[in-house]
């Protein structure tokens, strides 16, 4: 059996709304018999600091993984290797364009809203020296496909958009859509939970994995922890990470508890839960934190 795995980025304190996700991805995990990793995902942004106390609070929830933290930074050689494969074949191209210039570019016949319109894929080796001169290329990869269906354990079978997407960013920072790609394969990880924003990003990376001679992963997109504005759970909101709500009276065991409640699930000890859980009895919808009951 492979493994499960939760990725944060190590840019501040997690909140709940990372939280009650790593708490799925964990139930998700032991419940198939599955190892449980952490990854930590230092690429693009990191605080000093940050990724122990993401540690430290994923511990105090009750949550354990197998074998240390791994970190992105640690691995650039798997990811130049990706790249090196998909260059080989011809499969990556240099992109200039800004996104502006994606904006405000006819899109191509039969395109989804938003996909990249394939400005640069037809661009010959003189012009791609004339535009070097002023920008830096990203590379993006040459699809052969418009839409891509994955399976998910929530949402059934999904199907998005595939353009050509960025690989690697004009910075030369592996892009996400690559990165986590080429993480998973490498860690064996077999299962991948995250949040329902992240859904339209699947077939595109399930595309790739197949290019790469990966497996796809089972996937399970759950629901996000919202503010009662329904935007995204954050620190205007108030108390939202552990460290606030420590100072408020709730320690990580009440935490460990509100979560496990907004998820329809008794406060029992995890391995128990894990024995028990099934995800077809998961809410469906996002979580409005603070309650709408709550007095506040």
């Amino acid at each position: 059996m492979g493994a499960g795995r939760f990725a944060p980025s190590p840019s501040g304190e997690l909140h709940l709304g990372n939280l009650r996700t790593a708490l799925l991805a964990w139930l998700f995990a032991r419940s198939t018999g599955r190892g449980f990793l952490l990854r930590v995902e230092d690429l693009d942004r990191a605080r000093a600091g940050a990724e122990e106390e993401q540690l430290r609070d994923l511990a105090a929830l009750g949550l354990d993984w197998d074998g240390p933290a791994e970190r992105q930074t640690e691995r650039l050689e798997g990811y130049t290797d990706a790249l090196d494969s998909l260059r080989s074949r011809g499969l990556l191209y240099e992109c200039f364009c800004t996104r502006r210039d994606i904006a405000e570019a006819p899109s191509a016949p039969h395109a989804a809203p938003g996909a990249y319109p394939g400005t640069c894929r037809g661009l010959t080796e003189a012009q791609r020296q004339e535009r070097r001169a002023h920008r830096p290329a990203a590379l993006r990869l040459r699809t052969d496909v418009v839409r891509f269906t994955v399976a998910d354990a929530l949402h059934g079978d999904y199907t998005a958009a595939v353009d050509d997407f960025v690989v690697l960013r004009n910075d030369g920072v592996p892009a996400y859509n690559l990165a986590v790609v080429v993480d998973d394969a490498l860690q064996g990880v077999d299962q991948v939970v995250r949040g329902d924003d992240l859904l339209s990003s699947a077939p595109r990376q399930a595309y790739l994995a197949g290019l790469l001679g990966a497996a796809v992963p089972a996937y399970a997109h759950v629901p996000l922890v919202l503010n009662r504005e329904g935007r995204r759970l954050a620190k205007r909101d108030g108390s939202v990470t552990l460290a606030d709500l420590a100072r408020d009276g709730v320690g990580a065991a009440g935490v460990r508890g509100l979560l496990l409640d907004s998820l329809g699930l008794p406060d029992a000890p995890l391995a128990e839960l894990a024995d028990a859980f099934d995800p077809g009895s998961l809410p469906r919808e996002p979580w409005l934190y603070p309650p709408l009951t709550a007095g506040r």
